[in-house]
């Protein structure tokens, strides 16, 4: 209010004669109170009123009201008959002068006891409305607690020789060392000029002591420290090399200021702990979080946050502790001091530019995580450079800090308020806002009941510093964080915070690593896409790998239709037009394999690649097919083997295939399959492939040419031959063979079974579907070689081995397949093994001459 003799008192109802006279006496009996400043105003919940039965009733009652000063509120209560205490508050003020109270005389209601403004109130009549005027007692009760600050010039005389005041009007102290003096009287400068610090309690403390340092430190650092106050100016000098290496100045007054520095945000963290004040800003120097348990540092000399929690630990006002680290640099010492603390929750935001920023080491990299007890309790988000600003920040609190926080539940929180992150700051060279600021400040509030201790670190722009501390004070006060703009963090920003919760995940339940995933780019700067599919990744697999062990070549598909969907993967022998040494032309049209993907973990599904690899058992039917000396056409439709049957497709046999397969394979038949020389013509099927070659029964004159269709058939429907042409029927029952995992659903259709005759041939050992191929490859190279008319054996291999080198690899899966018993080889011997000096079973390929 503009009148300093005025206070504001919360009323709804004007006092009654009587009352006012009673209330008065009282008053004026208590006028000796400590005085109001001109700043602070004095709120009273009101005292409500009754009817008036004459200031002589023996019934009178008591008035107890509170009275405090510019945050508090004053609590008037009434005391009842039954001696209970009904506490009303009206919220309604009326202003009064502080000389009515002086003169013992409260303002009275000029048109008598009416009751119009008075709200509705329910209960008995006589506990509402007692009849006689009571007695106003006042008593002194705090109900809310301001905010405190920590701040002592002294402080100031930490300085360099020579050093000279930085002027009120620079703003960026130049080049000189940075940590210097200025910094804590810029801002509680600019608290005091905002109206901030007459509004905040002024926390007196001490130096800190030799026993509380040792909390974290060892005796020969505090030894060391001590010893500055002590050295000679020649000393000072020949010693500033040393402690240039250590980021250090010293001069005779270091040593004190360390102490208060550390002694203020201790003080400053007990006096949040026994609620003398609901929260805390302790502007100190020097800075404390780089100072090591035996080493000081960067600036610091004693670990002012870890001996204070260490100290309010001790005293037992705080169990857990959640130190949240912002400044710029990683806070080294402090993790060290924590390092294997369960109690001790220490996050830091930082640089880190691959163990290059100071302090220089691996540290502070995402995976330091604490040990023994303390593992999980060091989280570190390392930034990779400079230029991170206010969104990468918030983003970050928002995935990694607030829900690790929330679910470390702290009795305190303690910020390590480093302000060289801000916009402005030459050693940091990041672009954090002091609207930034205020909101991280925000939400760490809303942590241990509000119990928040900010204490100042680096920073070593003034201007900056300054507005940054501003915009946290005055979310301390109770005000509400400048509006950001609108933002979106950096792609750095969101790997570098996917990375973290990949590692912090371990720790914390409530680290949603899913949800931290970077978005995908879908663009280039250039308009080009970085995205590559997985079928393209095994499209180019499987061309160069064909290529380079079987030497097939991609057929080129003259619709745009099927080139896109299919294109790389129709492949072929090079003559594939002519006859070739056998006169035989296989078409293999076959799934990819199968693709099995170990993820990093149950919450997440990416990819873990080192444990993840593709089945593909087509090779087997290849590295046949080219020893037999027959032509290829390979067809891979590029869909993994399915594992088990889809609900709402049919469980036995369809009618058709897939509508673009079916074209595809038609449009090779009569491209290529047509225009061959080859006169015998084997399809064979793997898989989904399988309805594509029986859509091309169904569709195309086969008969002539087709000399034997395979399926290896996995656990989906299969396509039946077309039930209304009956010569085709009769042809695909001699020419077909059909293979089956063992606990395919078809073998259990007895029907379905009589209809197909002897077309079904089950797996003996092979319940995978992936197995089936290779298991049955020995049984459909018989099948071939008894439906291919007699033609003549190939020239030996260029490779020496000739046919003795087939048959002995051929022999070989015979025999582990069991199917090698009682077969004759090529000279009519028998052998129980399957060949003689290396020959073949005749079942593969008959000792005849071609015709």
């Amino acid at each position: 209010m503009s009148d300093p003799n005025h206070m504001e008192v919360d009323t709804s109802i004007p006092v009654r004669e009587g009352e006012g006279q009673a209330a008065a006496s009282s008053v004026n009996g208590n006028n000796a109170q400590e005085p109001q400043s001109q700043d602070q105003a004095m709120e009273l919940d009101s005292v409500p009123q009754f009817p008036a039965a004459g200031p002589s009733s023996e019934a009178a009652k008591t008035v107890v009201v509170e009275q405090t000063t510019t945050t508090t509120t004053i609590e008037s209560t009434i005391s009842t008959d039954n001696n209970s205490a009904l506490p009303l508050h009206l919220p309604h003020p009326q202003t009064i002068t502080s000389a009515a109270l002086t003169d013992d005389e409260l303002p009275t209601s000029q048109a008598g006891p009416s009751h119009t403004h008075l709200p509705p109130i329910t209960g008995a009549p006589s506990d509402l409305f007692p009849q006689s005027t009571p007695n106003v007692q006042i008593i002194e009760r705090p109900k809310i607690y301001r905010t405190g600050y920590i701040y002592n010039p002294m402080m100031m005389l930490h300085c360099q020789e020579g050093y000279v005041p930085t002027a009120e009007s620079v703003v960026d102290n130049g080049p000189g060392h940075p940590e210097e003096p200025m910094r804590i009287k810029r801002i509680f400068s600019r608290l005091a000029e905002q109206g901030l610090i007459k509004r905040m309690k002024r926390l007196e403390f001490g130096e800190v002591t030799m026993d509380q340092v040792m909390l974290v430190h060892g005796e020969d650092l505090w030894l060391k420290v001590q010893g500055t106050e002590d050295l000679t100016d020649e000393y000072i000098q020949d010693s500033k090399q040393y402690y240039e290496q250590l980021s250090l100045y010293v001069c005779r007054e270091t040593a004190h200021c360390a102490r208060l520095s550390c002694g203020g945000v201790i003080q400053a963290c007990i006096s949040v702990c026994q609620k003398q004040v609901r929260n805390a800003f302790a502007i100190v120097r020097p800075p404390g979080h780089h100072a090591e348990p035996d080493e000081h540092m960067g600036f610091c000399f004693f670990n002012n946050v870890a001996v204070a929690t260490k100290e309010v630990q001790r005293r037992g006002l705080a169990k857990k502790v959640l130190i949240l680290d912002w400044d710029v640099h990683h806070g080294n010492g402090t993790q060290r001091a924590f390092w294997d603390d369960p109690d001790v929750l220490y996050i830091s935001l930082h640089r880190h530019d691959g163990g290059r920023f100071y302090p220089t080491s691996d540290f502070g990299a995402l995976d330091m995580v604490g040990t023994g007890a303390g593992e999980g309790k060091s989280v570190n988000i390392p930034w990779p450079g400079p230029g991170f600003g206010d969104a990468d920040y918030i983003y970050a609190f928002q995935r990694i800090v607030m829900p690790i926080a929330y679910e470390f539940a702290p009795d305190l929180v303690i910020i390590s308020a480093g302000f060289d992150a801000a916009d402005g700051d030459r050693l940091g060279e990041c672009h954090v806002t002091p609207a930034a600021y205020g909101h991280m400040t925000h939400m760490l509030s809303a942590l241990a009941g509000g119990k928040l201790v900010v204490a100042l670190e680096g920073g070593y722009n003034l201007k900056a510093i300054s507005d940054s501390a501003l915009a946290v004070a005055q979310v301390l006060l109770g005000e509400t964080p400048a509006e950001l703009d609108a933002h979106q963090a950096s792609e750095v920003a969101t790997e570098v915070i996917y990375q973290c919760a990949k590692v912090q995940s371990k720790y914390w339940k409530s680290i949603d690593v899913k949800a931290c995933e970077p978005p995908e780019v879908t663009a280039l700067e250039d308009g080009s896409s970085p995205i590559t599919s997985i079928p393209d990744l095994l499209k180019l697999h499987r061309a160069w790998h064909m290529y380079e062990r079987h030497q097939l070549f991609q057929i080129p598909l003259a619709s745009e239709e099927l080139e896109g969907s299919f294109g790389g993967q129709v492949l072929c022998s090079e003559n594939v037009y002519e006859m070739g040494t056998r006169g035989v032309l296989v078409v293999f049209v076959h799934d990819f394999g199968n693709l099995r993907v170990e993820t990093d973990g149950v919450s997440t599904t990416n990819v873990h690649m080192a444990n993840s690899y593709l089945i593909n058992t087509s090779d087997a039917i290849v590295d046949w097919v080219k020893k037999e000396g027959y032509n290829l056409i390979d067809v891979n439709v590029l869909k993994q083997l399915p594992t088990h049957f889809a609900p709402d497709l049919p469980k036995m046999v369809s009618k058709s295939g897939t509508p673009l397969e079916a074209q595809l394979i038609r449009y090779i038949w009569d491209n290529y399959i047509e225009l061959s020389e080859a006169e015998n013509i084997v399809l064979i099927g793997h898989g989904t492939g399988c309805k594509t070659i029986m859509d091309l029964v169904n569709h195309r004159e086969v008969e002539n040419k087709v000399k034997a269709v395979i399926q290896v058939a996995g656990l989906h429907s299969l396509v039946r031959p077309d039930p209304n042409d009956e010569v085709k029927r009769s042809w695909f029952r001699k020419s077909n063979r059909i293979y089956v995992p063992s606990e395919h659903p078809l073998l259990e259709d007895e029907r379905i079974q009589k209809r197909l005759g002897g077309q079904v041939h089950k797996s003996d050992k092979a319940t995978k579907v992936v197995d089936v191929l290779v298991e049955v490859l020995p049984n459909i190279k018989e099948f071939v070689a008894s439906k291919l008319p007699e033609i003549e054996r190939p020239a030996p291999l260029p490779n020496g081995h000739g046919d003795e080198q087939v048959g002995m690899e051929l022999d070989v899966e015979v025999h582990v397949n069991g199917n090698g018993n009682g077969s004759q080889d090529i000279d009519g011997n028998e052998n129980g093994s399957g060949d003689v000096n290396g020959g073949e079973p005749s079942s593969v390929i008959p000792p005849v001459a071609a015709q």
